[in-house]
């Protein structure tokens, strides 16, 4: 991350103090200065506080050199894909973060912008060829106290589906799934609890059972992206 880097000689302290600062190793900061570095939520956590900014922050002057990526399109996809041994990768995924929701469904097809935009990294057992995006969760729809739910401000990975691919796995998939779906009016993540093939449309379901939260539909064709939730990382 070179914003840690930044940050760092900018306040003066050398990689040893900040080190000692958010109890790691000396070698786990050389780490996180690198690029694409996978830095867990807890500790993101700790830098953001020493720094008195917070993760999004941390995150909206990240600067990012255009990706290599594992996959066989490459050259068409922001993310990367690094081996790092036998069933483990690191997956690199643009970040969108609450502030730059209205502008990435704006500009969701624009290759330009989600190159340049700030990554986080994952590292996950299994990878496909699939577009992968990141997304902070900026409400408490989807929280209930249990450990499985997603509290404000949780970073989620998400692995685009397409609607004619989700119309024909549906059936099988698992209702406790979360979905990040792209639409004109925002971006929001909630589980889908039926799909009606005749009006081709799907009831969207919330976990906290707040009167604010209620089940609602929405047309399938109304869906500008539609995302499974496959990693989460949580303050």
């Amino acid at each position: 991350m070179f914003t840690l880097k930044l940050l760092r000689r900018k306040k003066n302290i050398s990689q040893t103090e900040l080190a000692n600062a958010i109890e790691v190793s000396l070698r786990t900061i050389q780490l996180y200065e690198k690029k694409n570095a996978n830095i867990p939520m807890k500790n993101l956590t700790k830098i953001a506080d020493f720094f008195q900014v917070s993760i999004s922050e941390l995150y909206a002057v990240e600067v990012n050199e255009e990706d290599v990526n594992y996959t066989k399109n490459s050259k068409e996809q922001p993310h990367s894909i690094t081996k790092l041994e036998a069933g483990k990768y690191l997956l690199t995924a643009p970040l969108i973060i609450s502030f730059k929701q209205d502008e990435y469904v704006k500009k969701y097809n624009n290759t330009h912008f989600l190159k340049h935009t700030p990554k986080i990294g994952f590292v996950v057992d299994k990878v496909s060829v699939a577009n992968y995006v990141s997304f902070e969760i900026t409400n408490n729809s989807m929280y209930d106290g249990s450990a499985s739910s997603l509290p404000i401000k949780t970073i989620v990975l998400g692995k685009q589906i397409t609607l004619k691919n989700f119309i024909r796995i549906y059936g099988d998939s698992d209702e406790k799934i979360f979905w990040v779906m792209v639409l004109e009016s925002g971006i929001m993540c909630k589980q889908i609890i039926d799909y009606n093939k005749k009006e081709k449309t799907i009831t969207c379901h919330s976990l906290n059972t707040s009167p604010e939260y209620p089940d609602f539909s929405i047309q399938l064709d109304d869906i500008k992206q539609l995302f499974c939730v496959i990693k989460k990382q949580i303050d």
